[in-house]
């Protein structure tokens, strides 16, 4: 095998050399040499063979943009052999390969790195290698095929047209600088037009080589953190499917089509489109092919869509078409062998006109790497007053040196390589095809700090006739709904309305419903939340006055009825009322009503406790009494006769009184205990309605179940023990009177629990006073009141004699 690459070598370093001597545009003689790689003959078919055999060129078509390149270094060594200011007394030559292939052409590579072949014991940097440097290559596969043989000596690379991320790691590739700018400057402009109209769902295709990779590779990872979807990818090379692309892309409904590829690759793409009739897209022409002059003019091209891209600032170099005409005016096709190729080639010689109409996608690059490495050479050199020192040993190494160094300005524009070796200046023209057939220029994006980037949306004619197509993959969802996915992409979603509480906010989170806070409410579908109106029932309200003035007014009606029966406290009704027992009740129940004025106004803890207490705890006592005054009724008039000593036990130990007490003591307890452990609060009621809180005080159940439990048990004693007695004298009824005031109470407690179910407003607090009035005044009036009216109005019945016939009518009937 070595012997072979031996024999290859040496075949190709004599014929090389036979035929520099001969006239070629490829080859140069001069005081130091550049090395030129282009591929200016393009293998976009190629042969797969079975044993090695050599390039042969004559099979691959001439691409016109490529050798519009390579006459562009050719002119920027002319135009500084010329200059009196850069190297003023030193020549440059050049030797110029076609690389035609992307990964065979490595003879013409060896006999450009060395005058012979590489001495693998020699000190690396005395080995003088026939260039200092090399412009090119073309393609990223292209460079990172040879590249790593330029790397071993430090012969600087300064490439014009490899964008691949790769060349930017400076331990692999140290030697290797480039004025074009990397695929991660590139995929940053695409997003920033894609971002700009707000398109997110797009399809990327691209070059299926080292430098279409690295681009899908970049847009990637750039697009991750953003609204963008890629909904679509897939490399291009001469095999491709266009239709089932299409197909592809339009059973996903992508409108935005991404072409990462040069023009070789996006020609046949394009043209497709259009036999197949692919309509209303829009087409992201990047930087290699955007400038491209057939395919604008193509027929049926406007039936595709709209094309934007993005391509260097396209800048007019002085003096370079009259040097394409001059240098045409030569050209004999009888030598075209050698003067169109360095390789076996065919009679193809471009006019004058097609190579200035090739598409200029890469010119300045090429001029700009060319003056970069004489640049450095001239500071190598130490020229200066009109004169190089021509006795300095120049390496590439130190022309390498030197380029990292560079600052210089051309045509206007300041060059500047960074640590990585990429460019460190430029900007890009965004363009548009317009109606014409031309690339309209209608914005840039400058690449380096200060960043700007602008389009003027005015200057496109889009497809849609006016607006801009927007082309998601799902309509955007209406004001007050949410995102939600239904599927692997962010930008597919379905659209559900937030509901009541909460509100989604688009420029934040627009895939999550936010629920309000407490204090604040929203309507269904909204996009903020609104404060919540806060309700309770002041001392001013209507009815409250009315509640309070009912309350008022029982507290003088207790104190009359005492005045009364104070006054008649020796008669019969009041002692068969209770005696001194009526005070007590009457008492309590004028205490009980002091809770009703604590159910308005905003509440507070002191509010809530004392809404409670004073009712529970007295009338327990008004419950304690009428337990008693009911017991006693039935003992006197059935028990007494059957159950005398018990009878004589009551009446000695004063039971009526004991019982009492022992309820007070124990509510009282009760009370102590819950209200110590978990006292009533005022809370928020928010609950109940959306928009509103309503203020309330807060019981804790089981705190308070002892004391409610009590309160139940003395109310269905009063009523076993009424409802026993309710066959007493018609006249005499205590027990009917009890049992009656009992079935209200009941019966008022039972419609405030209905209403508590069904409703919580802020009136549920009138409606809670209200029963606990009631409650109070079933006792006043239907106990009380007609034990008054007897004494005012029928004061016959208010006499012993009365009373004695009663009873003793009675015994006689349940005698017999």
């Amino acid at each position: 095998m070595l012997s072979y690459c031996h024999l290859v070598m040496t075949c190709v370093h004599r014929v090389v050399m036979q035929s520099v001597r001969e006239t070629s545009e490829f080859q140069l003689e001069g005081d130091y040499l550049l090395g030129g790689l282009f591929n200016v003959h393009h293998d976009s078919d190629p042969v797969y063979h079975d044993r090695p055999e050599a390039i042969d060129c004559s099979s691959k078509p001439l691409v016109n943009s490529s050798y519009r390149r390579f006459q562009l270094m050719r002119f920027s060594v002319e135009e500084i052999n010329n200059s009196t200011n850069l190297l003023p007394n030193v020549s440059l030559g050049y030797e110029i390969f076609d690389q035609c292939s992307d990964t065979r052409t490595f003879p013409g590579i060896f006999n450009l790195i060395s005058d012979d072949l590489i001495q693998p014991g020699g000190e690396p940097h005395k080995n003088r290698s026939k260039i200092i440097a090399v412009v090119g290559a073309t393609t990223s596969t292209q460079s990172l095929t040879v590249a790593p043989l330029f790397m071993m000596n430090l012969i600087p690379m300064v490439n014009y047209g490899s964008a691949s991320s790769v060349f930017s790691r400076k331990q692999k590739f140290t030697s290797f600088l480039r004025t074009v700018p990397p695929n991660q400057v590139t995929t940053e402009v695409t997003v920033n037009i894609l971002q700009h109209y707000n398109w997110r769902w797009v399809a990327f295709l691209y070059i299926d080589d080292d430098f279409g990779r690295d681009g899908l590779e970049m847009f990637i990872k750039r697009i991750k953190d953003t609204e963008i979807c890629l909904a679509y990818t897939k490399g291009l090379n001469q095999y491709t499917d266009y239709s089932q692309i299409f197909k592809q892309i339009e059973a996903q409904r992508i409108g935005i089509i991404i072409v990462f590829a040069p023009e070789w690759a996006a020609e046949p793409l394009l043209v497709s489109a259009i036999r197949l009739n692919v309509t209303n897209k829009v087409w992201i022409a990047v930087n290699t092919w955007s400038l491209n002059k057939k395919l604008p003019k193509e027929k049926g091209i406007k039936n595709i869509g709209t094309v934007i891209g993005f391509s260097e600032s396209e800048v007019t170099i002085p003096g370079f078409s009259d040097f394409i005409y001059s240098s045409r005016s030569l050209t004999h096709c009888e030598n075209a062998e050698l003067f169109f190729c360095n390789q076996a080639c065919n009679c193809s010689s471009p006019n004058a006109e097609d190579v200035l109409a090739a598409e200029p996608t890469f010119n300045l690059y090429v001029y700009t790497a060319v003056y970069a490495i004489a640049h450095a050479l001239h500071n190598a050199l130490q020229c200066g007053s009109g004169r190089c020192n021509r006795n300095i040993t120049v390496y590439p190494h130190i022309v390498l040196a030197e380029l990292k160094k560079s600052n210089f300005t051309i045509l206007n524009r300041s060059i500047r390589f960074d640590e990585n070796g990429d460019p460190n200046y430029g900007s890009f023209s965004i363009v548009f095809w317009n109606q014409s057939g031309d690339a309209e220029v209608i914005g840039f994006n400058q690449l380096h700090p200060p960043f700007h980037f602008f389009i003027n949306d005015s200057k496109i004619q889009w497809y849609t006739q006016g607006e801009v197509p927007t082309l998601p993959c799902s309509p955007e969802c209406r004001t007050g709904y949410a995102k939600k996915y239904n599927g692997i992409h962010k930008c597919c979603f379905d659209c559900e309305m937030c509901p009541i509480g909460t509100y989604v906010n688009s420029t934040e989170d627009p895939y999550k419903c936010i629920n309000c806070k407490e204090t604040e409410w929203s309507a269904a579908g909204s996009t903020s939340c609104n404060l919540r109106v806060v309700e309770y029932i002041p001392f001013t309200d209507s009815g409250a006055i009315l509640i309070m003035v009912g309350a008022s007014a029982l507290v003088g009606l207790t104190l009359a009825m005492s005045v009364l029966f104070a006054i008649n406290y020796n008669t019969p009704v009041v002692r068969s009322a209770g005696g001194p027992m009526c005070f007590l009740i009457l008492g309590c129940l004028s205490l009980c009503s002091l809770s009703i004025f604590f159910y308005f106004g905003k509440p507070t803890i002191s509010f809530c406790i004392l809404r409670f207490l004073p009712f529970i705890l007295f009338y327990t006592v008004c419950l304690a009494c009428f337990v008693v005054r009911s017991f006693q009724i039935v003992c006197i008039f059935k028990m007494a006769a059957k159950f005398p000593k018990l009878h004589s036990w009551w009446i000695k130990y004063h039971g009526q009184w004991l019982v009492i007490t022992v309820a007070f003591v124990t509510q009282a307890l009760f009370l102590l205990i819950g209200y110590t452990s978990s006292p009533p609060k005022p809370y928020d009621d928010i609950s109940w309605y959306p928009d509103k809180i309503i203020l309330g005080c807060d019981i804790n159940l089981k705190a308070s179940s002892g004391s409610v439990g009590l309160l139940l048990c003395l109310c269905s004693l009063c009523f076993i023990f009424s409802y026993i007695g309710k066959d007493l004298p018609k006249n005499y009824n205590e027990a009917k009177a009890i049992t009656f005031c009992l079935l209200l109470l009941i019966l008022t407690w039972i419609m405030f629990a209905t209403v508590y179910i069904l409703y919580r407003g802020k009136y549920i607090q009138t409606l809670n006073a209200l029963a606990v009035l009631s409650s109070l005044y079933s006792f006043l009036l239907w106990y009380f009141f007609p034990k008054c009216f007897i004494i005012i109005f029928q004061s016959y019945k208010n006499t012993q004699e009365y009373f004695q016939g009663l009873i003793q009518n009675y015994t006689k009937t349940i005698s017999q």
